[in-house]
Formats: C-alpha cells, sequence, structure tokens
C-alpha cells in the first residue's frame, strides 16, 4: 500500500501523464464526445418514437424513461473502452510509446493515468447525454451515491480491458474485433433495451453469467430504485470484476509484455 502511494503522489509522474491523456481527447472532443452522445441520442430517438406506446418495463416506468440509464451507460463503457485502447494502441504503432518507458513511471501511474482519464471521458459522455435525454424525458436519479458508483466502477472495467485488449492486439483489426466480438455482445444482451424478465427462462439465466448485465441493473437502480436484481449483487459481482481486471492489467504492464519491443 505505501508503495502504490508513493507511486501516485502528487510530483511523480502521473500528473503529467493524466493530463496527457486529458487533453488527449478533449482536444477532439467533437469526435470524442459529441459523436458517441449524438448516436445515441439517436437511439433515444427512435427507440422512443417505435416502442414507446407499446412497451411498458416495471409497470410504472414508461419504455423512454427505463432506456435513459441504458444508453448512457452503455455509450459511458464503449468510450471507456475506446479511449484506454486506442490511446495506447497508437503509441504502440506510431513509437511514441518510448516517451512513456523513459521516464521513472510506475505500472501504477501508466495504469491510474490511462484509467482516470477514461473514466473521466466516459463520465463526461454520460453526463452530456443525460442533458439531451431531458428534451424527451425527466430521469432525475433516486439514489445518486449508486449511480455514481456503478458509473465509475463499469467505466474502469471498461478502460482496464481496454489497455488489456490493446496490449494484446497487434493492429487495429485484432483491436476492432476484441471489441466487435467481446464489448458489443455483452452490452447489447445486458439489458440496455429490455429487461430479462422478458426472456425466456433459458436466457435469463445466461444473462446472469454476463457482467455487463449487473453493470447496467445496478446504474439503472440507481434511477429508480427498481432492478432485477440487488442492487449489492451488482455491486459485489462489478467490483469483484473490477479487481480481477486490474489485476490482469497491472500484470501485463509489469511485465512489459508487447510494450518495450
Amino acid at each position: 500500500m505505501n508503495s502504490l502511494q508513493n507511486d501516485l503522489k502528487f510530483g511523480s509522474g502521473f500528473p503529467a501523464l493524466f493530463y496527457k491523456e486529458l487533453l488527449r481527447f478533449y482536444r477532439v472532443a467533437f469526435q470524442t464526445i459529441a459523436a458517441p452522445v449524438i448516436t445515441s441520442a439517436l437511439y433515444l430517438l427512435v427507440f422512443a418514437h417505435v416502442l414507446e406506446s407499446r412497451v411498458q418495463v416495471y409497470g410504472q416506468i414508461s419504455y423512454i424513461s427505463f432506456l435513459i440509464p441504458g444508453l448512457m451507460l452503455m455509450s459511458m463503457m464503449q468510450n471507456s473502452f475506446a479511449n484506454s485502447s486506442s490511446s495506447l494502441m497508437q503509441s504502440r504503432l506510431t513509437g511514441n510509446l518510448i516517451f512513456i518507458l523513459l521516464p521513472p513511471l510506475s505500472p501504477y501511474e501508466i495504469f491510474a493515468a490511462f484509467v482516470g482519464a477514461s473514466i473521466v471521458r466516459g463520465v463526461a459522455v454520460g453526463l452530456a447525454l443525460w442533458l439531451i435525454s431531458l428534451f424527451f424525458t425527466v430521469a432525475i436519479p433516486l439514489h445518486p451515491l449508486w449511480v455514481i458508483a456503478f458509473a465509475v466502477m463499469s467505466c474502469a472495467v471498461m478502460s482496464c480491458l481496454g489497455l488489456v485488449a490493446s496490449l494484446w492486439s497487434e493492429k487495429y483489426d485484432q483491436l476492432a474485433s476484441f471489441q466487435n466480438f467481446i464489448i458489443m455482445p455483452m452490452t447489447f444482451l445486458s439489458g440496455v433495451f429490455y429487461s430479462i424478465h422478458s426472456l425466456p427462462t433459458f436466457w435469463q439465466k445466461v444473462s446472469f453469467f454476463n457482467p455487463v448485465f449487473y453493470m447496467i441493473d445496478g446504474f439503472r437502480y440507481g434511477f429508480f430504485g427498481i432492478s432485477d436484481v440487488s442492487p449489492w449483487t451488482s455491486f459485489f459481482v462489478v467490483f469483484l470484476t473490477f479487481i480481477i481486471v486490474t489485476l490482469i492489467a497491472l500484470r501485463i504492464l509489469a511485465s512489459g509484455y508487447k510494450l518495450r519491443t
């Protein structure tokens, strides 16, 4: 613990790398923040027009209200993954990763800088999408602490996976495969657009093995106080997932796997 505190103390290389990662997506905010918000808003517009009067979820909650938290967290997670994975992948392929490896930066500092910046980008996208959603309906969180907890942990999990994916991949095609065949299916089959109680029994049971389901369900509980499973169960699963992917990412960074070659 003392080693970790020393690695992340102010005056180390962490603030500079963190600031650099923030500037990286801020300077192209139209692409990194505005574009995903517009895409999610189009989802909201289409589903609000087509399904609002045809689908009822949790009885008293309208479908458009039900959809807003799911779209918010889905966009937050996708952009957190994209931020860390694209940044590290670009550094590897262009050769400027050497400027991160040459200074005395510990694996903890590199990890915290990439993950922290990805969380900031994810939360920024989520807040912007929530503000736009107010034009459709007002969805005020009943339990804001649950909303914050699941938002931060979910973005952290995806940013860790982004680091792992970018270190595993040799080129952008492999990174895209990781996102298209692992991240996207887990996200779309997590209950973003539906409640799992509307599924057949078999697929309900399958959903319980998807950690993203617990992220979406816990985040939605923060808005409505209603969920498919207990928020404490969701919190435990998401926190455990975060610990696992954090240990994997730190182990890879500490080993220098594909970083020094």
